[in-house]
């Protein structure tokens, strides 16, 4: 049997020698012919399954098909799925497809089913575009155009309120119903709303709500322990510089609404195009752009300057894509336009809705009904590209259009560090609330033990003794009791500042700086992309330095995502080989054509094979000829790529001077481009795409064809189609797709010793060896259609696209019509090569402790291939492949591998987890021999003594769908972290989200997620950092990240260097804030349990409010910008040091614990020293508050120097800077006279007793934590001080460092 069912050539040329009869089509039939006798591989249960599960599978995949008379389709492609990109084919592998082919999933698996197919939900990457027509007479046209309409009126009863657009007739558009105008609002406020909306807004803040209770208590009497005025000043500046900030930035979006509304565009207006502001276009305008122009709102299209009624937009402004997409315009519409009619018609469509990638609507024109759908609308913010025109009506207005509905902002995430500190911050409540009960008891139990005494003791008498007209009133005394619980609240207002609400104000100044200094870094600039490192979000800075696992994507992630077309297995034939390729592309990469006189110039090279194209100008009708040619006829018209013709030239090297013209193609897929290209460099250029034809030079001579329609590629059939009429009247369909769908649907040989099998079975190992070879792989089938089969799909496809509902779903039953007993025509391995670095940045997160898994769409052997060339995989690792094709199947393949490798529990591993963090703490070791010796010697002492070989494992997305279920999860995950490297291939989206959320769940590691495309968006939001990839497909994975980079190899430096950078700052950020307030706090409240209770101060108001705001604030901002522990050189040489973070040893709860020890000590020393030296003397309590002042400000400056590792010149400026700020500041203040402490520091300072009380008490504070640290650091040295002491060392002159040398041996 052979394969071929048709023997025709498909050139003209050649079709002389058959006269197949042309394929006529029939006015449609009435009754539907069932599918079983169209298809008998395919069953009715798979049509019965796509509908019966969109209840609960909730497909959205946006598999659209409109058909129209005399017109095209285009459609676009779900997620970035490109048609030939098999890294992003997602749903489950054959045996899954073909399973769910024959039954119905039942009720108890609706959740494994949506794991493999929710992706289609996400949003796409691209917009696919392709061309569809129909071309018939006029007879059977009419005929279906009054079928059509009964099938529309059913269609349009099942849309409960269909929005009704009357084509240039706004006024009765808009009367029946209130659509919104054109004006959109991008601010949040206005003049009046300003004021209470931003206040409302900031206090949803806790912390805010503390400042407002502290004010609030401090204006009672009772409680007015601080100036009511100054008690209001900290909570008001906030709230100044919090409105003014936000309100300067809601101003700015006032300003660009106003620039937005105000621009002009063209509305047809009594039969004239005249300008119209954007603010007051409404519904039903009829609009005209010109090229270069955007688009004001979304409109469907009416006509183009092209009279094929193509026009060509840019949707940057959109998702970020600045290739160019096409659009189309229906023939009946544009036919009216050119011939100067009056326009007018009726738009049923449906609701707004965000969903950019799908459109669905029926238009009624010149007693006509035909559908419309994406690619007959126009969205607003796209611009008009290669077009002179287009007119359009508005369907959708200001915030109902999908731009507007879109503007949402990404999830927000949260710090690690910051969940950790407020556990501490609840911790100082708790101190706080103690002391302020010693002090509330101790004041009840004062005035108990005084009670007699009252009335004699000043403050406290009962009734006042002297004349006047206050004699012998009562003082406002309430009672012990209450007398207690005021001390209580006068104790909080006085103690406020032990929660450290600054902490929140100055960790984002940090971040901010942090920020600039990550994206001014040259080191990670990408010169090919031109694009820089952003930083998208503030909050999680410091997690970079703790990620433990790494989810990359691989297509374009880990490779660049540019396609390069290298082998082809034809007819059971495998070419591309190396000894027979040849580079055909000449020396200016021009293709002859031959007779026609022209060559095509190609801006890409493209490698050939001899034999293959000798086969094709081979002057014979065999089947192997025939199945060559309709090969790369697939392969250049079953695509939706874009021939942009350039300007011609003569070709000076070639003897004949032949016409040089110069071709590019313009596609959403880097893939659909390869294919193209490689078809072009066989002779078969496509150089003409329009709304119903395609033309293609092959060999010179140009053959036209018409396109009847197109079913894109989706997650489901996981394959394209398109159904072409040649020139001879004869009728094929095309088709590619992934090799797991296209082999169920190939026609079946009549047995082993059938020539068709026997191309199977080689081209089925072909596909083996491209897969091996990390090449992606694509299978290429056709056959031809019968009139009868033709008729059939042709009534059914119209049906499905002109539904208003579950169209998506009613194209792919249509599309199983015709997709099936189709001849094997070969096999393509395109080669997506690694990004620079790859292999290098692996090992060096391999080395510092991270996990790096990679989740793609491709094939199994494809994706291991790649793991092996960019070392992500090694020789000697044991592969675990977990290939399941049911629930039961998994669950016993993951029990075998557990069993075979023992692996523990999650309860037994989650008993052994603090012995693994102790012996963590040994993770790298230096040299005994000298302390000089290189810091590379040291080694991870987790894999000293492993005698087993490390694991990998290998997954399929087939299986994920069933594992992913919770009685299986803990299954997956016990095995997947006994592994060291974890491949998971065919995954959907919501797949690869679902692993994420896999360790994010059930471990406290910290996970990072990395991506390119559209497809990755899902698990770069669950991630705890999400990174997007400035690559091929689009910018969606960039505009959903939280930091951005133009390739993966930047991964590196931003963990090992900024990640750990950020970490170590804030760290030590946090943990200063904490030692500095309390230790100020304990110095009041020492003061406090000495003077009876009374929550006096001997600080001023003033001083006690500049404390946190400005003695010690500037030195903690600047010192978390600019601060290294260790240099970014030996942060790269020594990726080992990043597990710093891992143990967290620059913030955890026993520094906090050590910190507070420290805090009570210096607090302590701080009081009773300068207390115990001015004993017997007659300073006043405002002096001793001026040397305290002063004192607690040069201790906490030089406790925060004694941190500072590399010191810069502004850092010395802010640590010293201050203290010189507060003596200024004190000097000013003891200047005033109104206030108690007048002159009281000019006193002070001519003492020499001041100063030496001074350093007394500062040196005494702080040696404890002097000795700790040097005591620590020589006998427990961490990681980070060994590569300090080495880093030290390796810059002092070699003399200098002899000596210890010799001294050691």
């Amino acid at each position: 049997m052979i394969i071929m069912t048709s023997s025709q050539p498909l050139l003209s040329s050649s079709s002389s020698n058959l006269d197949p009869s042309p394929v006529e089509p029939p006015p449609p039939p009435l009754n539907v012919v069932s599918l079983s006798r169209l298809c008998p591989t395919t069953s009715l249960s798979s049509l019965i399954f796509d509908g019966a599960q969109s209840n609960y599978l909730d497909v959205k995949d946006n598999d659209i098909v409109s058909v129209g008379d005399t017109d095209c389709y285009q459609k676009p492609l779900d997620h970035t799925d490109s048609v030939v990109t098999i890294e992003r084919f997602h749903s489950a592998d054959s045996q899954f497809f073909q399973r769910f082919s024959l039954e119905c999933p039942t009720k108890e698996r609706r959740h494994l089913v949506s794991w493999g197919t929710m992706e289609l939900q996400e949003n796409p990457a691209t917009l696919e575009i392709s061309g569809v027509s129909l071309v018939q007479d006029r007879v059977s046209k009419s005929q279906r155009v009054r079928h059509r309409s009964v099938q529309f009126e059913d269609n349009l009863s099942a849309e409960e309120n269909p929005r009704l657009i009357y084509v240039n007739d706004p006024k009765k558009t808009n009367s029946k119903y209130e659509f919104t105008g054109n004006e959109v609002r991008t601010s949040k406020y206005t003049v009046i709303t300003f004021l209470p909306k931003n206040i409302f807004i900031q206090f949803h803040r806790v912390a805010y709500l503390y400042f407002l209770a502290i004010a609030a208590l401090n204006q009672l009497p009772p409680l007015a322990v601080f100036g009511r005025t100054v008690s209001l000043f900290p909570l008001l500046f906030v709230l100044a510089v919090t409105a003014f900030k936000d309100g300067y930035e809601d101003w700015r979006r006032h300003r660009s609404d106003e620039n937005e509304n105000n621009r002009e565009a063209l509305v047809l207006q009594s039969g004239q195009y005249r300008l119209k502001k954007w603010k007051k276009i409404q519904a039903g305008d009829v609009l005209k752009v010109s090229a270069n122009e955007t688009i004001p709102s979304d409109m469907v299209l009416l006509a183009t300057s092209d009279p094929s009624g193509i026009a060509y937009i840019q949707t940057i402004n959109l998702d970020g894509e600045s290739n160019l997409k096409t659009r189309y315009a229906r023939q009946e519409t544009v036919s009216t336009v050119f011939e100067g009619h009056t326009i007018s018609g009726l738009i049923k469509c449906e609701q707004p809705n965000r969903n950019i990638y799908e459109f669905t609507a029926n238009m009624e024109f010149n007693k006509q009904r035909f559908p419309l759908s994406q690619s007959n609308i126009l969205l607003r913010g796209c611009q008009l590209k290669n077009t002179e025109w287009v007119l359009g009506v508005v369907v959708y207005a200001g915030q109902e259009t999908k731009a507007m509905l879109n503007s949402t902002a990404s999830p927000s995430k949260r710090s690690r560090l910051e969940s950790y500190m407020n556990r501490e911050t609840l911790w100082l409540s708790v101190f706080l609330f103690v002391m302020c009960a010693v002090v509330a008891l101790g004041m009840g139990l004062w005035l108990e033990r005084h009670r007699v005494q009252l009335d004699t003791l000043p403050y406290y008498r009962k009734r006042y003794f002297r004349n006047g007209r206050y004699d012998g009133k009562p003082y406002k005394y309430y009672g012990i009791a209450m007398e207690t619980f005021f001390s209580f609240l006068s104790s909080i207002i006085v103690f406020q500042i032990m929660i450290p609400i600054s902490l929140y104000i100055t960790m984002e100044m940090v971040r901010l700086g942090q920020s600039y200094f990550m994206i001014e870094d040259k080191h990670m600039y990408d010169s090919s992309s031109d694009s820089r490192f952003q930083c998208r979000s503030l909050n999680i800075n410091e997690d970079l330095g703790q990620i433990r696992y790494v989810f990359a994507d691989k297509t374009g992630t880990l490779t660049e995502n540019k396609m390069e077309f290298q082998r082809a297995s034809v007819y059971g034939k495998n070419y591309g080989s190396s000894s027979s390729v040849t580079d055909v592309t000449m020396p200016e990469a021009s293709i002859s054509a031959g007779a026609a006189g022209k060559r095509w110039k190609l801006k890409s090279k493209i490698v050939t094979d001899t034999e293959l194209v000798k086969l094709l100008h081979k002057d014979l009708d065999g089947n192997e000829r025939v199945a060559a040619h309709e090969f790369f006829l697939t392969l250049a018209a079953c695509n939706t790529v874009i021939p942009i013709l350039r300007h011609s030239s003569s070709c000076a090297m070639s003897h004949l001077h032949e016409k040089v013209e110069g071709i590019d193609y313009q596609g959403e897929s880097p893939d659909e481009q390869a294919l193209v290209a490689a078809a072009a460099a066989y002779g078969y250029t496509l150089i003409e795409r329009t709304s119903g034809h395609i033309v293609i030079d092959v060999n010179g001579e140009k053959l036209r064809l018409d396109v009847l329609g197109l079913h894109e590629f989706d997650s489901v059939r996981k394959r394209m189609s398109v159904v072409i009429r040649f020139p001879n009247n004869s009728v094929k369909v095309l088709v590619k797709g992934a090799d797991t769908s296209m082999f169920n649907i190939l026609a079946k040989p009549i047995d082993e010793v059938d020539h068709g099998a026997n191309i199977m079975h080689a081209t089925d190992s072909h596909l083996t060896e491209y897969s091996s070879q990390g090449l992606r792989t694509l299978v290429v089938a056709a056959r031809d259609l019968t009139a009868a089969e033709f008729e059939e799909w042709q009534q059914m496809y119209e049906e499905a696209s002109t539904s208003l509902t579950e169209r998506s779903i009613k194209l792919r039953q249509t599309a199983g019509l015709i997709e099936c007993n189709l001849n094997l025509l070969g096999a393509t391995g395109i080669e997506d090569k690694l990004q620079d670095g790859v292999p290098e940045t692996i090992e060096c997160l391999r080395q510092a402790g991270i996990n790096v898994w990679v989740l793609t769409g491709d094939k199994q052997e494809t994706a291991i291939s790649i793991g092996l060339s960019c070392k992500l995989l090694t020789p000697d690792m044991q592969k675990i492949v977990i290939n399941g094709h049911s629930e039961d199947e998994c669950r016993r393949l993951l029990a075998d591998a557990k069993s075979k490798y023992v692996v523990k529990s999650a309860i037994l591993r989650n008993k052994d987890l603090k012995h693994k963090k102790c012996t963590e703490n040994d993770y790298l070791e230096i040299a005994d021999d000298t302390i000089t010796s290189s810091v590379s010697q040291w080694h991870a002492g987790k894999a000293v003594g492993m005698k087993s070989a490390p694991l990998a494992l290998v997954i399929d997305g087939n299986s994920l769908v069933y594992i992913l279920e919770k009685d299986l999860e803990p299954e997956l995950f016990d095995l997947a972290i006994s592994c060291k490297v974890v491949l998971c291939c065919r995954v959907a989206p919501l797949q690869k989200a679902g692993i994420v959320d896999l360790i994010k769940s059930r471990t406290d590691d910290m996970t990072l997620a990395i991506g390119d495309g559209a497809n990755d968006v899902s698990m770069i939001q669950m991630a705890d950092v999400g990174v997007g990839i400035c690559g091929q497909e689009g910018r969606q994975a960039v505009m959903a990240s939280d930091f951005a980079m133009g390739q993966f190899r930047f991964l590196k430096r931003l963990l090992l260097v900024h990640g750990h950078w950020n970490y170590q700052r804030v760290g030590c950020l946090v943990l200063y804030n904490f030692y500095r307030n309390a230790v100020f706090v304990l110095m009041l409240f020492w003061y406090i349990l000495c003077t009876a209770f009374s929550t006096t101060s001997a600080l001023t108001d003033l001083s006690s409010m500049l404390y946190s705001v400005l003695y010690t604030s500037v030195p903690t901002i600047v010192v978390g910008i600019l601060e290294k522990d260790l240099s970014h050189k030996t942060l790269l040489q020594h990726p080992k040091l990043y597990g710093a973070g891992h143990r967290q040893e620059s913030y955890n709860m026993y520094l906090f614990w050590i910190t507070m020890i420290d805090t009570l000590w210096q607090s302590l020393v701080l009081f009773y020293i300068p207390v115990c030296i001015y004993e017997d003397s007659t300073v006043d309590v405002w002096s001793m508050g001026s040397l305290w002042a002063i004192t607690v400000v040069v201790l906490v400056n030089i406790h925060l120097a004694m941190d500072i590792q590399r010191w810069f010149l502004i850092i010395h400026i802010a640590t010293w800077g201050s203290i010189v700020i507060t003596c200024a500041c004190l000097v000013i203040l003891d200047s005033i006279p109104r206030f108690p402490n007048y002159w009281t520091i000019y006193h002070l300072v001519k003492s020499a007793t001041y100063w030496l009380t001074i350093i007394l008490t500062i040196t005494i504070a702080l040696l404890p934590r002097f000795l700790f640290k040097a005591i620590h650091q020589f006998y427990w040295p961490s990681d980070i001080q060994i590569a300090r002491e080495a880093e030290i060392l390796r810059k002092w002159p070699d003399h200098l460092r002899s000596k210890p040398d010799q001294g050691s041996r």
